[in-house]
């Protein structure tokens, strides 16, 4: 069963969470699947440790295609084909498993994000990507919600799924396939970072790093968008929505300051510290003639009060 997991697919899997305009942390999966099962990334592990742990779940596709259309409540939980294995699938395997292609990859790709959280950029990337067998998805909460905006879209030759305000999704027969193709649409969506204004030192706080994306604050445009809202699911998982000015009692992992600096509290997670760079790479890309449309309040109440995304944060924070 596990020959599915071959040191190509393996290797894949890796390069893509190992690169930080791609997938930052825990975010982003994988699939291969042959007949009835299906290997996917488990739900808080990162695609960066591919080669080096066991961070893929064997699941029955046909029961988690199932699950997709309500047969179940969406978290393949009970596909899990070898009952020893604690680790969750995915939250967004029912949409691996429903797409009718041997490999997928979803990335939280920063080039896919300039484009997606915007509308000029949406328009943009339907141009780009005229060529290709693309879909473009508008935002659902990940999961069930997601998926069946996907499969109301798609057709049996989609290979290519834009996803507003979240990120890409691409399929092929092989690894390689679905690799060139992720490759191919990177290279035709890639922005070119803004020229940045120059940082100048700002205070210490304690209890606080003061780090490299502090650029963003001095940046009057930027730090309107940084400020007001939250662009995608994992911005709101893993540092909250928006982000505060100054430090509360909820003890927030980033606080942004206008004019001072981009603070990282101490003790923070490697997924958190990611994120944070996220943000910086996508505003840092988009144009200053683009507009950025947050996911809104609901959206982001949903996902602070979901149990599956509290799973994947607790055990991202081990890493």
């Amino acid at each position: 069963m596990d020959a599915l997991l071959t040191p190509e697919f393996r290797a894949f899997s890796a390069r893509l969470g190992q690169d930080p305009l791609r997938v930052q942390g825990p975010g982003g999966n994988t699939s291969i699947k042959s007949d009835d099962v299906m290997w996917i990334k488990a739900s808080g592990t990162e695609l960066a440790d591919a080669e080096q742990k066991p961070i893929f779940v064997a699941v029955n596709r046909n029961a988690a295609k199932a699950e997709a259309t309500g047969a179940g409540d969406g978290s393949c939980k009970d596909t899990v084909l070898d009952p020893a294995n604690t680790l969750r699938p995915s939250i967004e395997t029912t949409f691996h498993a429903a797409l009718d292609w041997p490999v997928v990859a979803h990335t939280h790709s920063i080039a896919t994000l300039v484009h997606a959280i915007s509308t000029e950029g949406r328009v943009a990337a339907k141009q780009k990507l005229a060529g290709f067998p693309a879909i473009f998805v508008p935002y659902a909460k990940p999961g069930l919600p997601l998926t069946r905006q996907i499969l109301a879209r798609a057709t049996p030759q989609t290979q290519v799924v834009v996803l507003q305000n979240h990120g890409l999704i691409c399929c092929g027969n092989t690894v390689a396939e679905t690799a060139d193709m992720m490759d191919e649409v990177e290279s035709l969506l890639a922005m070119p970072e803004r020229p940045r204004l120059d940082t100048p030192d700002g205070p210490r706080h304690e209890g606080f790093e003061r780090i490299a994306e502090s650029w963003m604050a001095f940046d009057g445009r930027v730090a309107e968008l940084a400020l007001a809202a939250s662009y995608y699911p994992d911005h709101v998982v893993f540092l909250g929505p928006g982000l505060p000015k100054a430090d509360h009692d909820d003890r927030p992992p980033v606080v942004f300051a206008p004019g001072e600096g981009v603070y990282l509290r101490d003790g923070a997670t490697s997924s958190q510290r990611a994120m944070i760079r996220c943000l910086s790479d996508c505003l840092g890309r988009l144009p200053e003639d683009w507009s950025a449309e947050p996911i809104g309040q609901a959206a982001e109440a949903e996902l602070l009060n979901w149990d599956a995304e509290k799973y994947r944060q607790a055990l991202a924070a081990r890493g």
